[in-house]
């Protein structure tokens, strides 16, 4: 069974409540090493898409993706906002006016939206941002769409990895954001993008199944 426009709006409700769930976890960890504002900035995002969608739910997957960017654009501040905005809406494009996703077309949303993330961030893997999270994430998601699996296993295999790469950021020294500035102090910190990315990803593996 494919993905349609209201399954991606229950997913995003899905992702709204479980930011909700870690917002002091990620104001904390973004409170050692940044402004102490990602789990709120998300949180406020995430409730303004849900808001949006209880107006109305657009006909298209690809339609509901760019309510999100454009919301998280206008109302989530600092690099979050931008940066998981131009995911969404390099998803959204990606998609165009298709009316149902199978398992390739969810994989390949996830890497149209990670492109997104790397052209607005400028990061790569081992910077310790999002983008460890979701390199492994997308790799893991086309892999599992190659090999036959369904959306929830491709979102599952996702959100497995990208667990995996957010605590690969542990170990690292920032090399963007906020966190750069601390240079070997950053080490022995979780990155909270990494962290909230993961979090999103099992959010969408679980309104899959």
């Amino acid at each position: 069974m494919g993905c349609t426009a209201s399954d991606v709006a229950r997913a995003l409700r899905a992702v709204s409540e479980v930011v909700a769930e870690h917002r002091d976890e990620l104001v904390e960890l973004d409170r050692v090493i940044g402004d102490a504002d990602h789990g709120e900035n998300l949180q406020r995002g995430f409730s303004a898409v849900v808001s949006t969608l209880d107006t109305a739910v657009p006909e298209t997957p690809g339609a509901v993706l760019k309510v999100a960017a454009t919301t998280l654009i206008s109302k989530v501040g600092g690099a979050a906002g931008p940066l998981y905005g131009t995911g969404f809406l390099r998803a959204a494009t990606t998609l165009a006016d298709r009316s149902e996703l199978d398992p390739a077309g969810v994989a390949g949303a996830l890497r149209a939206g990670l492109e997104g993330v790397r052209a607005r961030g400028k990061a790569e893997q081992g910077d310790a941002t999002m983008v460890d999270a979701l390199i492994p994430a997308v790799e893991a998601a086309e892999r599992a769409a190659e090999a036959g699996d369904g959306i929830a296993e491709v979102l599952s295999a996702a959100a497995d990895a990208a667990d995996k790469g957010a605590e690969s950021t542990v170990p690292l020294v920032a090399r963007k954001g906020r966190a750069s500035y601390l240079g070997e102090r950053s080490v022995g910190h979780l990155d909270p993008g990494a962290r909230s990315t993961a979090l999103l990803l099992r959010a969408l593996a679980g309104a899959a199944r």
